[in-house]
């Protein structure tokens, strides 16, 4: 979502507090066998699509909160995103929305579900996330900042509930098996990506309201969100992908980064740059032998475009989900460095999206080219 260079890198397993044999057991709880996770793949078929959200919201918890819920939005542009040939969207829950009232919530979930499935699509639901504003609160969301890019956003779970005690983690925990029990045979979701960029410390934006160590603060909880999620058995796969760093080999990972992966079921990652980076990407993860999923690409001025990026996607068989859809509250058509860099006008080039408001796109021959592929499969 924010993928530049992480500027403090994991620590060693023993400044993590956390054993390597303690890991690997972890990681051998109940995670798909290859075989598995590749007929899952080959039923899903090439799961192509976005990471959606309303263009009304400036965040989750406006996407998904009663008072903000707007169905008529979500069906117009899952219309839309069906037009392009997405069959997949991937939509980020929040902690908060499940203590907040879990009944009404995972109503919700189930109505947007509904709309998925009536254009042939589903869902990659991702539980927590890492980045942008690390002090979440429920009830009505802040205004978008002008110019700024995902100036609303916020972290599940918040900087306040990742420094807590265990104790009080345990609703984190409970949401997880909730959530997941409930849809835990729902063929609309496609997959459960438990937990997006854990150690981004959001440098170029909330450094300063983020807490130390945070991969030394999540690598215990996703543990056990990990063993939460699998305790719900459900018949969809876990994911959580790597974002940065070097993953030539199982050597080169960091340890929450090979936490991550010897948990998952399908191998996640995200890419921003060009496309022979990409494609190095593609053949490092290949090794662990597993169905693969880009969960995030495509940032215009970076080189990471639909054309080639798409088709090195498809014919590779990963999964693809570009970052934005429709712009709108979220305001991902401006760079990641306008935190920094004042914009006063809309940029010559969008950075994601692909559609405007209206529906008409931003780019009508990227757009031919997004349906030229899709049709392909």
């Amino acid at each position: 979502m924010f993928t530049r260079r992480r500027l403090l890198k994991i620590g060693t397993a023993a400044s993590l507090g956390i054993a390597a044999g303690a890991a690997r057991a972890a990681a051998s709880h109940g995670v798909w066998d290859p075989s598995r996770a590749r007929v899952w793949q080959q039923q899903q078929g090439w799961l192509v699509g976005c990471n959606y959200i309303p263009s009304n919201a400036v965040n989750q918890l406006e996407m998904w909160q009663a008072e903000t819920f707007n169905l008529a939005t979500i069906k117009r542009e899952v219309g839309w995103a069906a037009n392009l040939g997405f069959t997949s969207v991937r939509v980020f829950l929040h902690d908060l929305l499940w203590a907040q009232d879990a009944h009404g919530f995972t109503d919700r979930v189930d109505a947007f579900l509904d709309v998925l499935h009536a254009h042939k699509m589903g869902a990659l639901l991702v539980l927590f996330d890492s980045v942008w504003h690390p002090q979440p609160h429920l009830g009505p969301q802040p205004p978008p900042k002008p110019f700024v890019h995902n100036p609303g956003w916020v972290q599940s779970p918040g900087a306040a509930l990742l420094q807590a005690p265990r104790a009080q983690q345990r609703v984190l925990l409970q949401y997880v098996k909730g959530i997941v029990s409930h849809f835990r045979n729902d063929k609309r979701v496609h997959g459960w990506d438990v937990w997006n960029e854990p150690d981004n410390t959001n440098s170029g934006s909330y450094g300063e309201l983020e807490p130390k160590d945070k991969a030394g603060l999540v690598y215990p909880l996703l543990q056990e969100v990990f063993l939460s999620a699998r305790a719900a058995k459900p018949t969809q796969p876990l994911t959580s992908g790597v974002w940065d760093g070097n993953w030539k080999s199982a050597g080169t990972l960091q340890p929450l980064e090979t936490l991550m992966v010897k948990n998952s079921d399908v191998i996640s990652f995200h890419s921003y740059g060009k496309p022979q980076a990409l494609e190095q990407k593609i053949n490092e993860l290949r090794a662990w032998k597993r169905p693969l999923l880009c969960t995030e690409f495509m940032a215009r001025p970076e080189g990471s475009t639909f054309e080639p990026c798409l088709e090195i996607l498809k014919r590779n068989n990963v999964g693809a989900y570009c970052w934005g859809f429709v712009s709108g509250k979220t305001q991902t058509i401006y760079p990641w460095d306008s935190w920094k860099r004042p914009y006063r006008e809309l940029p010559k080039q969008w950075f994601h999206d692909v559609l405007n408001a209206d529906g008409t796109p931003y780019d009508p021959a990227e757009v031919t080219y997004i349906k030229r592929v899709t049709a392909k499969g």
